[in-house]
């Protein structure tokens, strides 16, 4: 490792932030560099211009300098709301606005997300589209308001409600958070509320208190634009002036002044929770704002405390004592103030006074030793891996180069944002312990199972939520059919004709590298010298699909093994060989193979290349270990026992394929069958299924293809393989009718569903087809039917989608989604009747959106790393071309409505599906007889975990 010294040079040797007005001072490099140009509107507008020239791409943001703290109490919850409202329309967009703009031109989608202190709306488009972008999102910031009318606000207070439901209120430990903060935060500060509101306060906005919000924070003089990607710089600018320049500056916004904490006294609640089924504990102190010179020194701080095997905390609370295998610290840091926060989930039935105690240990043990110079270096190699992944793609170095702008005033404050975190030493990591969390008072929530009180801390008070109740007919209705009248904004120009696209883009697919090595291990790669980084992935099939149906979870749990150290190598020695070069490696199983993937710097591949080999050929098996991960397994599948999602996959799979198939197995395993797994189970698998003729190397990156062959000798010389014989499973046929099952969930806030059959392999000819077919059903975000209607026209859902999934082994056909409890039947049956209309009612226009999307979404299809790697696993799994991206557009091209239909004919099954609610049934499930499939099937009537 270098010492720090040298890793500062080599970093600023690395990155230079620069504005373009000093180009003519810089010297010509080939260094890595992320060049920005900024300038100001008169207006207030901050913009800041990045080129990116390896996509034919442009990802465009707008920031807004507002989240929660800037609302009122009371008022809670609308710089979300505004979030989802900036969306549906605006005056020149008309209805639906961004998002069915997005699915005319290819973009990945118009998204957003809310923080406590600023909103931002972005999208990555095939650069021909950059214009079409500036104009909409203009439209969105001047010529928006005025569409806002009552039925607008309504519609969309039931779709934050349904999101808040699923995100918190149907969650194991969902409240917590919201817990945490209204104790932390005094009564009055802007940080005591959740990000998302309250339903109550959602509910009580009025159309005069959106209009004033958004009037008084989303005006040019308190949001930056950043554009980056395939640009012409004086073009961008000539379309950012002509959009951006007339819509009025607002008022001025002062600057919020740092507001920290600190606590009288610790504080700790306790609250039994519905969905939860093994006790957490949670700690949290006030800490510092962000960029606060002490929050390097604390990053450093929480990372070594509480991750790896020799963190203090994971050594006493996971390898000593066996309290849990999920310790967590980090921190929380904002505008205006910062929290830290240490999170113990504890196996089941554990005391957490327990885990308290031993948290105390934990940190006794590090007030004795500190952190060495080594460990320290180690922590830094991994911050400089993780910040070159943050700048892999044009929507990255856009979101970089905004958060400095917003909090930090200078995007170039990279340059002293990177200075501070190298600079932190031993000293300073023991100074921040020692300033905010020893002998500090802090929170302490304790979240149990329902009835397991006794498990609580000490002293503890029982905390104040106020859970919603299932009434039928409690929501307010609306008319999503009325449109807004208002008068429109005046403009210099006529905002309502569309611009043009610029001249197309060609699809950039990126050139493939094949190997097949001696041993038989089948290498792709893609070299790619935008970062200095390499992404890797070895699939060795098998998985799940050589298991024994009595002993399902060999091969999770023979994954999970390999990183706990190998033949000369303890798990806390492996993890510090990785950690010290920057490295990440994981392993993992799958249904149909073992994974072992990865992410080093390219500089390093080497050395990580030979730890991966030392990983596969020479495992520890050690005891210690298997056993923790055995108990690590069987709670994490006790607590998905209470998670509705959990619940449904399960169910739905067993469904889908029946108990005498493997496939209708978690590849987890069952409580009963992990208890039943032995050391020599994970050895026997390992001998007989691990072979280097099933195995593809993938691998993409800055380095070349001779550099990873060579990295790839000893792997290739030493790995022996077997022959192993991958079973063909038949595949499930459709049901032959209709029926309904039901999983109860007593008190649900939502009932989860999952409605569905067995359908095409990923290596069927029509499994492309089928998936195009499906953007309008449900495939295609907001351009989808069941989006539009259960969503934007009745408020059922926060989000819901229907797909084609499937590799070589298995396909299946499954709508997915969380409905508000107290319109079960009336979603289900309007999902049914969507289905059953689809074929017949499917049109041109249908058709030209599909294409439309399709085609020009691919300009975009392999620009991240993860894009290529995931490019390169089709080529080797399904057997496709290099340039199968070229031929599925050929494909799309020559689709007409006939096909489409035919492909719906085949294909969409509304009266031979699998309809599975898991929700509360003493209000729901007797409804669910209209949909005319029977009487319901009651999964678990006595209330039993079913496993």
């Amino acid at each position: 490792m270098k010492s720090i010294k040298e890793l500062v040079l080599s970093l600023f040797v690395l990155i230079s932030f620069t504005a373009c007005e000093e180009n003519e001072t810089k010297e010509t490099t080939q260094e890595f560099k992320v060049d920005f140009e900024k300038f100001t509107l008169d207006n207030g507008l901050q913009v800041i211009l990045h080129v990116d020239r390896s996509d034919p791409v442009a990802a465009v943001a707008l920031t807004a300098h507002v989240g929660s703290a800037r609302e009122k109490e009371g008022r809670t919850g609308f710089a979300h709301l505004f979030e989802h409202l900036l969306f549906l329309e605006s005056e020149n967009l008309g209805k639906g606005g961004l998002d069915q703009m997005s699915a005319r031109i290819g973009g990945s989608g118009a998204n957003g997300s809310t923080s406590r202190d600023r909103t931002n709306y972005f999208q990555t488009v095939p650069k021909d589209a950059l214009e079409k972008m500036i104009w909409a999102e203009a439209d969105k910031l001047g010529f928006f308001i005025n569409t806002v009318t009552e039925p607008v606000l309504a519609k969309e207070k039931q779709v934050v409600k349904n999101e808040k439901r699923q995100r918190v209120d149907n969650q194991p430990y969902g409240h917590n958070f919201a817990v945490i903060n209204s104790n932390l935060y005094p009564e009055g500060h802007p940080y005591s509320w959740e990000v998302i509101g309250s339903l109550e306060d959602l509910q009580n906005a009025t159309l005069d208190d959106v209009k004033e919000f958004f009037n008084r924070w989303y005006v040019p003089n308190n949001v930056t634009l950043t554009i980056a990607g395939d640009i012409d710089v004086e073009q961008t600018k000539a379309w950012v002036k002509k959009y951006f320049d007339e819509i009025p500056k607002g008022e001025d916004i002062p600057n919020l002044e740092k507001q920290p904490v600190t606590l009288k006294s610790t504080k700790r609640l306790f609250y039994e929770d519905n969905f939860a089924r093994a006790p957490r504990l949670t700690m949290a102190w006030p800490g510092v704002p962000q960029y606060h010179e002490d929050s390097y020194a604390l990053s450093v701080l929480t990372e070594y405390l509480a991750n790896g095997k020799k963190a203090p905390l994971n050594k006493v609370l996971i390898d000593d004592e066996k309290l849990s295998d999920n310790v967590s610290f980090y921190q929380y840091n904002s505008e205006l103030a910062g929290q830290l926060m240490l999170t113990v989930t504890a196996f089941d039935q554990t005391n957490l006074n327990t885990v308290a105690s031993s948290i105390e240990n934990g940190l006794k043990d590090f007030e004795q030793n500190g952190i060495t110079e080594k460990d320290l270096n180690r922590i830094k190699a991994k911050q400089e891996t993780d910040f070159y992944q943050g700048l892999s793609s044009v929507l990255g170095k856009g979101f970089q180069l905004a958060q400095y702008e917003i909090f930090a005033g200078d995007p170039g404050f990279i340059n002293q944002d990177v200075k501070n975190i190298l600079a932190v030493t031993p000293d300073d990591v023991m100074r921040v312990y020692n300033t905010y969390i020893k002998d500090k008072n802090f929170v302490a929530t304790s979240f149990v199972p329902q009835g397991q009180k006794n498990l609580i801390l000490d002293n503890s008070i029982l905390a104040d939520i106020e859970e919603e109740k299932i009434v039928e007919g409690a929501e307010e209705t609306f008319d999503p059919s009325v449109a807004a009248t208002y008068e429109k904004t005046p403009s210099s120009f006529d905002r309502s004709i569309e611009p043009p696209y610029g001249e197309s883009p060609e699809l950039n697919i990126p050139k493939v590298w094949k190997k097949q090595l001696d041993s038989g291990i089948k290498v792709y790669g893609i070299e790619n010298n935008e970062v200095p980084l390499v992404q890797f992935e070895i699939q060795i099939s098998g998985g799940l699909l050589l298991e024994n149906k009595d002993k399902v979870g060999v091969s999770n749990l023979l994954a999970e093994l390999m990183t706990k150290g190998t033949k000369t190598k303890t798990p806390e020695e492996l993890e510090n060989a990785i950690e010290s070069i920057g490295a990440s490696i994981n392993a993992y199983a799958s249904e149909d193979n073992i994974t072992i993937s990865g992410t080093t710097l390219s500089k390093h591949f080497d050395k990580t290349m030979d730890l991966v080999t030392e990983i596969l050929l020479e495992p520890r098996w050690d005891e210690s270990e298997f056993e923790l991960l055995k108990q690590s397994t069987i709670s994490g599948i006790q607590r998905s026992k209470a998670n509705p999602n959990s619940i449904a996959s399960n169910e739905f799979s067993k469904l889908l394929y029946g108990e005498n198939n493997i496939l209708a197995y978690n590849n987890r395993g069952t409580e009963k069958s992990v208890k039943h797994i032995e050391l020599i189970d994970l050895k026997d698998y390992y001998k007989n299924n691990l072979s280097a003729q099933l195995t593809n190397f993938h691998v993409v990156g800055d380095i070349t293809e001779k550099n990873v062959v060579q990295a790839l000798d000893q792997l290739n010389e030493q790995w022996q393989s077997v022959d192993v014989n991958i079973p063909e499973l038949p595949l499930p046929l459709y049901p032959e009718k209709s029926t309904v099952y039901f999983y109860d969930v007593p008190g649900a806030k939502q009932s989860v569903i999952r409605f569905g059959y067995p359908a095409l392999k990923a290596t069927d000819n029509d499994y492309y087809p089928a998936t195009v077919m499906n953007y309008r059903l449900g495939g295609g975000g907001f351009a989808s039917q069941l989006t539009q209607e259960l969503r934007e026209g009745k408020g059922y859902t926060y989000g819901i989608r229907s797909r084609f999934s499937g590799s070589q082994h298995l396909g299946e056909f499954s709508i997915s989604s969380g409905i508000r409890t107290n319109v079960t039947f009336e979603a289900s049956n309007l999902i049914k009747q969507i289905l059953e209309n689809y074929g017949r009612n499917y049109s041109e226009e249908d058709l030209e959106v599909t294409k439309g999307y399709t085609i020009k979404s691919t300009a975009r299809a392999f620009e991240t790393l993860g894009a290529k790697l995931n490019m390169l696993s089709n080529i080797s799994n399904y057997g496709l071309a290099d340039d199968y991206a070229k031929q599925r557009e050929a494909v799309v091209k020559n689709l007409t409505i006939e096909d489409v239909k035919a492909l719906i004919e085949n294909y969409i099954k509304p009266n031979q599906m699998i309809y599975l609610i898991v929700g509360d049934a003493e209000t729901q499930l007797d409804q669910l007889v209209e949909l005319g499939f029977g009487k319901p099937v009651l999964l678990n009537p006595n209330h039993e975990n079913l496993d």
